[in-house]
């Protein structure tokens, strides 16, 4: 799933979307450069891309899985316990509990396969701004996820990022996500690394261009210092929403984020 973002304020979807795009486009008025066309990235610097490339495995990612259906992206988040996951708020809030599961490194097509299992979600944690008014820059949420069958953690099996509080917007940053089936019918993961900025529209939040992040891709981690699925690096904030699958925004964690992230570890 992946909801649109801050320039079109539409209300969370709950269900599995399989329509990329977004129906309010981009706008020449918040974009930095008036002279590009709508949905036209601007041109990457050196070293980054503007385009999604198949992310190959990368265990700790993987999507959220109700019942039969799997929607949104999310990642194990380093713990005391190893039982930590980061997604969208709006990914997580309006689901059955009691069927709500994480699948770290999902692939394959139709329903897919579950090369580590799935883990179900015990409780959900998410920012009161989120809960009072889907405020965006609270668009994130911590899920405390049980043991497996034989008692592991998810983060023993799999790994996880480490959360960092109060970084600055302006990073390269590694954004790692599931399209949707449409879009993606072989379920593969997908990865950017590229420039981001402070987002013009909500400042407490950060924007990148780069294609190929369509529905699906809400929830997916922002990594800087990433080097391979086994050094991951630190998750500076998830993806939250977009106008196109070119322009893509993302909740930056902050200290009210750490307070939610903390409530999960405790949960």
């Amino acid at each position: 799933m992946r909801r649109l973002g801050a320039v079109c304020r539409v209300v969370a979807l709950i269900t599995v979307v399989t329509v990329g795009g977004a129906g309010c486009g981009w706008s020449a008025a918040s974009s930095p450069q008036s002279e590009r066309t709508p949905g036209e990235a601007a041109a990457p610097p050196p070293g980054t891309q503007s385009s999604a490339v198949p992310a190959g495995r990368v265990s700790s990612v993987g999507v959220l899985v109700n019942g039969d259906d799997h929607s949104c992206t999310a990642s194990v988040v380093a713990s005391p316990h190893g039982n930590v996951v980061a997604t969208a708020a709006h990914c997580a809030t309006g689901l059955p509990l009691d069927t709500l599961e994480f699948a770290p490194g999902f692939s394959g097509a139709a329903t897919g396969t579950f090369p580590y299992g799935k883990w179900k979600v015990r409780a959900v944690q998410v920012d009161d701004r989120w809960t009072e008014d889907h405020e965006d820059a609270a668009d994130y949420a911590f899920l405390t996820v049980e043991p497996d069958t034989k008692g592991r953690n998810v983060q023993s099996v799999v790994g996880a990022s480490t959360p960092e509080w109060g970084a600055g917007p302006d990073q390269r940053a590694t954004v790692v996500g599931y399209p949707d089936p449409d879009h993606n019918p072989d379920n593969h993961p997908v990865m950017c690394t590229t420039d981001v900025r402070q987002d013009p529209d909500e400042p407490a939040m950060m924007r990148m261009e780069c294609g190929g992040f369509w529905v699906g891709t809400s929830g997916s981690p922002w990594l800087i210092g990433y080097q391979g699925p086994d050094r991951l690096g630190r998750i500076i904030g998830v993806l939250s929403g977009g106008d196109t699958d070119v322009e893509s925004t993302a909740a930056l964690f902050d200290a009210k984020a750490r307070s939610v992230y903390e409530r999960a570890t405790r949960a």
